[in-house]
This record gives C-alpha cells, structure tokens and sequence, in this order.
C-alpha cells in the first residue's frame, strides 16, 4: 500500500517481474497523492486470489484497477469479469514478440466485459487514466490532473522554442 489512507486503486500484475513496467503506474499515482495498492495477482497461478481479489476489491474502497500482464495476458480480461470496477489494462512486453501478443490479448475483450488498454508498457498513462477517472468525482484531484496537462503544454511549447532556435542557426 502507498500510505496509510485506504488506496482507491489496485495495481495489479501477473508477476513481480512485471513491476519494472508496472512501477510507473506506481509513479503517477504517488505523483497525484492517490492511495494505492501493489499485488501480484497471477491469473494463471493463483486463479483463487484473483477472484478474491477481483471481488472484494470494491467492497474494501477501490475504484480503479490496473492489471498489468504479459504473453497470454488473461488477468485484466479476467479480474473485468468478476467486477463492474473500471480495469485498465498494461499490456507487459516480455522478450519475445514486443508485447504484441499482450496487447493483442487484452483488446480483445468479449462485448460487455471492457477492459480499458493503454499501449504496450504504457503503465505510466494507466496511473493518469486511473487518476482521470477518480478525479472526476473529486474536484481536487481533477485540478491536479489539469495542472498537470498545463505543466505538458508549458513543456511542448518549450521544446519548440528550442527547436525553432536551434533551426534558425543552422
């Protein structure tokens, strides 16, 4: 868990090896102040946790769920079955294929079960959307997140300043 407030966002993945992507999920969140939990929660190795988990995690104060897997990538498709909690699935790049497999799989979600998908490794974006989707139902957090997009827009304008100054003395 983040801190000693209730965490509004689980996330999740199939393997601790899978952190190294899923930290920046992680990231965002701490970056927001958003209360959060970390599990590894394998669909295909601990199918009983992850219907615990997928089950009980809204009765315990989650909001958002973020579900990072690589190859087969069942458990963000999975863990959205057994919830009406908003999954936002990681597609994991694992050596072989890119993560192509991963997204391929997590896309591909049967009509009524949506699992929305960021790109592949793409966790950072994941904590935003998770952000995004508490903050519109808390005005504090919601002013953060367009802070934030100020702060982008800043940064972009920035760097092509830099750019246009760099063009004009070639």
């Amino acid at each position: 868990m983040a801190d000693s407030a209730a965490p509004l966002v689980g996330v999740i993945m199939g393997s601790d090896s899978d952190y190294a992507v899923m930290a920046d999920a992680v990231q965002a969140l701490r970056e927001f102040g958003i209360a959060h939990e970390v599990e590894v929660v394998s669909a295909h190795r601990t199918p009983d946790k992850m219907v615990d988990y997928a089950r009980g995690a809204a009765a315990r104060g989650i909001r958002v769920i973020v579900a990072g897997a690589g190859g087969a990538a069942h458990l963000p498709g999975m863990v959205a079955s057994m919830t009406t909690l908003p999954v936002i699935g990681v597609p994991v790049p694992l050596a072989k294929l890119d993560g192509l497999d991963s997204l391929l799989s997590i896309v591909q979600m049967p009509g009524g079960i949506p699992v929305a998908t960021v790109s592949i490794g793409g966790a950072r974006n994941a904590g935003i959307l998770a952000a995004r989707i508490i903050g519109a139902s808390d005005p504090e957090l919601a002013q953060r997140l367009a802070d934030y997009a100020a702060g982008l827009t800043e940064m972009v304008e920035q760097k092509n300043a830099a750019l246009q100054a760099r063009i004009a003395a070639e």
